[in-house]
């Protein structure tokens, strides 16, 4: 009952796709998601050298047969990124999923229609999916407020943005955004969209490659935890609420240019805390989805939950009678 267009166009069985996520999506985590029935997608700026991307993309073909993607994001960067280089060896590899993210993928659509490539763009708002649609995109994944990384700048929550983005494209609309659960997976649906995006949701899992003390900080903090950053540089972050990112947010505020703050919000930061467990020391991208964390599953044990979720829940809006929703206990965060 949960075939849709997005799971015909890249041949997968759930309408589930895993969000792209720096330093996160490598190929153990995007396998596993690819393999439990959704679309794994490698994020191309974690891997440093070309040769590393092509290297990890292989990786993944021997941990998977099924379908997986690349995420290359076209937003400004502190240090030069071959980005023409990056799309190269995407191509080159035979990856047939793309996903861009930030600027208009514009300059790029010619190779990679070219190469057989399907193309998802993720963007913020109404208009930019209208432009992706022009461009060419074969979908839009689209960005509520509540997301991680790059909310955009207007602030516009999912339960508005994705049925005006339903209402505006013919192309599949994939809901990004404050999604971990069947319940949310259905509610997308019913709003217009046909797949929802998870990130923050797949770093609680076993596969996804983090310390353990970072995972064990999701299932703690609760959808009050984040801070939004870099917002007086029109680049808007979401991030887990540590002493780095409060300290980010109060240099931004007494007046700090982005050099200033280069060294607290750099990438490689956040890499060592990923990887170290310092839960305190670099940023770290999370959705107000934490809220609704509770555990850390295997990935399909994720996916498989969330399915037989969302059949209770749609059986129960169908069923007649006097509705009463799925409540899925859990601790109190608050």
């Amino acid at each position: 009952m949960f075939s849709t267009r997005v799971t015909e166009l890249f041949g997968i069985k759930y309408p589930i796709v895993q969000g792209g996520m720096m330093w996160i999506s490598r190929a153990e985590l995007v396998a596993a998601v690819s393999n439990a029935g959704g679309l794994g997608i490698l994020t191309a700026f974690t891997f440093p050298t070309l040769e590393e991307l092509a290297a990890e993309i292989e990786k993944t073909r021997e941990l998977t047969d099924k379908p997986f993607g690349v995420n290359i994001t076209l937003l400004p960067t502190l240090r030069p990124v071959n980005i023409d280089g990056y799309f190269d060896t995407v191509i080159t590899a035979g990856v047939k999923i793309v996903e861009t993210a930030g600027r208009s993928p514009e300059p790029y659509m010619e190779r990679l229609k070219a190469a057989g490539v399907k193309i998802i763009h993720k963007c913020t708002a109404v208009r930019f999916a209208r432009t992706a649609e022009r461009l060419g995109c074969d979908a839009v994944s689209i960005d509520g407020f509540e997301c991680a990384g790059h909310p955009g700048e207007e602030d516009v929550t999912s339960l508005v943005l994705i049925p005006l983005t339903a209402d505006a494209v013919k192309i599949p609309v994939i809901a990004s955004g404050g999604f971990g659960d069947g319940r949310g997976l259905v509610a997308a649906l019913a709003l217009g969209a046909e797949a929802v995006n998870m990130g923050t949701r797949f770093m609680a899992t076993k596969e996804a490659p983090c310390h353990a003390r970072v995972k064990e900080l999701l299932l703690t903090a609760s959808e009050r935890d984040t801070v939004l950053l870099l917002r007086s540089f029109r680049n808007t972050m979401r991030m887990l609420k540590n002493p780095t990112a409060e300290k980010v947010l109060e240099l931004e505020q007494q007046g700090a240019d982005i050099h200033q703050l280069e060294a607290l919000i750099s990438g490689r930061a956040g890499l060592k805390m990923l990887e170290s467990g310092d839960v305190d020391s670099g940023l770290i991208s999370v959705g107000q989805v934490i809220g609704l964390i509770h555990e850390i599953p295997t990935v399909r044990e994720l996916i498989e939950r969330i399915i037989k979720e969302a059949d209770e829940v749609a059986s129960r809006m169908t069923a007649g009678g006097v509705f009463r929703p799925l409540r899925i206990p859990a601790d109190d965060k608050r």
